[in-house]
């Protein structure tokens, strides 16, 4: 049976793995972090398996190379305060299948399990083995994007892209690479060091803009309609009120649901090791359908499940290789459903395609992805919107409709720790800002998308 309450399971697997099932052979915990409760332990120990384990696998897939010491120093500094002064006492052991951090002398370590193709998967708390996960065999004959002579002013744009990588639009900010395209080509790009082109980076949140761009895919093969009331099998009941979710509400962040903790905080899923159908279905509907915005994983989430059947048939993976996103993986929890909310990793270069597919209105190629006026589906704020900030709320899109010196039609993919793909249509340019900005470190992309755009003709 389902829990309608996905942390309460949590903690009941720290509690199962902790005090019942048999300890791996382990090095003794830290004295320094023994004393920490036993659930942000093994969150953190999650966290640091998973992340260690993407960064390594999918760069060395892609290409690249990165190493432990290069995540610690980026991906794993400026996280969650209540994880931070615990992870950077775990030890990752990093094998061919996977990597494995201790976090209890008493209780199996945290692992995270290699998949080619499909970057890795967090598993569930207690586990000790389990079948090796097939691969994912990726398909592209694609040609790398053309590059460009820069139409303006290139001395002035390089100026501000390295002004980005020296933290000139953010301090403490870590930019690690942009890339611009200009009337379909690569202008501009640049990385900081021990990054580049072949080096994948977890998309967080523009997770959920690729999330959109593949509903959209499903609607344009006839799959699905946004109108279709969200195929959950949990609100399949007589009477449940969950049953009047559409797909649409899902991506404008307004199906009304809620949860036990902030909208962006699904750390049971993410870290923890349990699944998406088990986090995100089983929450009370709280408002009135399409009434009430509310930034949500798990909206994101159920979206992804109301098209998971064309997944068989039409893999996320296939759909990346069909634009030459060749170095992007879309990972998955334990029991395959895609977390399609935040954990995809993936290179600026492969972004900069996605981008450029909502320039063409969904065509690539010839060929027609997305149905016509999707990218104008996507970024208008019809529903609700969110109460403060600079940027309205599409559909899976954020909107640029209260930013000075941008274009009104631009509309972004954004992510935690400053991931964005910036898509102006008017101006025929797409601006991808790769990051590991630290926790209350943020990165003005007004500025520097403002900055970009005055610098080009």
């Amino acid at each position: 049976m389902k829990s309608l309450y996905p942390e309460r399971v949590l903690s009941l697997f720290v509690a199962v793995a902790a005090l019942v099932l048999p300890a791996q052979a382990m090095a003794q915990i830290p004295e320094a972090i023994a004393s920490q409760p036993a659930q942000q332990r093994a969150l953190a120990a999650g966290y640091k398996a998973l992340t260690v384990c993407s960064a390594l696998k999918t760069a060395e897939e892609a290409g690249s190379s990165r190493t432990v010491a290069s995540v610690e120093a980026n991906e794993l500094v400026g996280i969650y305060a209540e994880l931070a002064p615990i992870i950077g006492h775990l030890v990752a052991e990093v094998t061919a299948e996977g990597v494995s951090v201790a976090w209890d002398d008493q209780a199996p370590a945290r692992v995270a399990s290699y998949r080619a193709g499909q970057g890795c998967v967090i598993q569930p708390m207690g586990y000790v083995s389990g079948p090796s996960l097939a691969p994912v065999v990726r398909h592209s004959d694609a040609k790398d994007m053309a590059t460009g002579a820069v139409a303006g002013n290139a001395a002035g744009l390089d100026q501000v892209i390295q002004s980005a990588l020296s933290q000139g639009y953010g301090t403490g900010t870590n930019t690690t690479g942009v890339v611009v395209l200009q009337n379909g080509k690569r202008v501009a790009e640049s990385y900081a060091e021990g990054f580049g082109a072949n080096t994948p980076q977890r998309t967080w949140s523009v997770a959920k803009s690729i999330a959109g761009t593949l509903i959209g895919a499903a609607v344009q093969r006839g799959e699905v309609k946004v109108s279709d009331r969200a195929d959950i099998a949990n609100w399949q009941v007589a009477g449940d009120p969950r049953a009047a979710i559409t797909i649409e509400s899902l991506m404008r962040m307004s199906s009304g649901l809620t949860s036990d903790t902030a909208g962006n905080r699904t750390d049971a899923l993410y870290f923890g090791g349990t699944t998406a159908d088990e986090q995100a279905a089983g929450w009370p509907l709280l408002h009135p359908v399409g009434s009430t915005y509310r930034y949500a994983n798990n909206d994101t989430l159920l979206a992804v499940m109301a098209i998971a059947k064309g997944f068989e048939a039409h893999p996320p993976a296939a759909f990346f290789d069909r634009l030459g996103m060749t170095r992007t993986y879309a990972e998955t929890d334990w029991r395959g459903n895609y977390i399609l909310s935040s954990q995809v990793w993936t290179t600026a270069r492969d972004l900069s395609r996605l981008g450029q597919l909502y320039l063409n209105d969904g065509v690539w190629e010839g060929e027609r992805i997305l149905p016509q006026g999707w990218g104008r589906f996507v970024s208008i704020p019809s529903g609700p919107q969110p109460p403060t900030g600079n940027f309205g709320y599409g559909a899976t899109f954020w909107v640029f409709n209260r930013s000075e010196g941008v274009p009104a039609d631009t509309y972004a993919a954004n992510g935690n720790r400053g991931q964005y793909i910036v898509i102006i249509p008017s101006r025929q340019i797409v601006i991808v800002r790769r990051g590991e900005d630290p926790a209350g470190k943020s990165f003005d992309i007004a500025a520097f998308s403002r900055d970009v755009l005055a610098m080009l003709d």
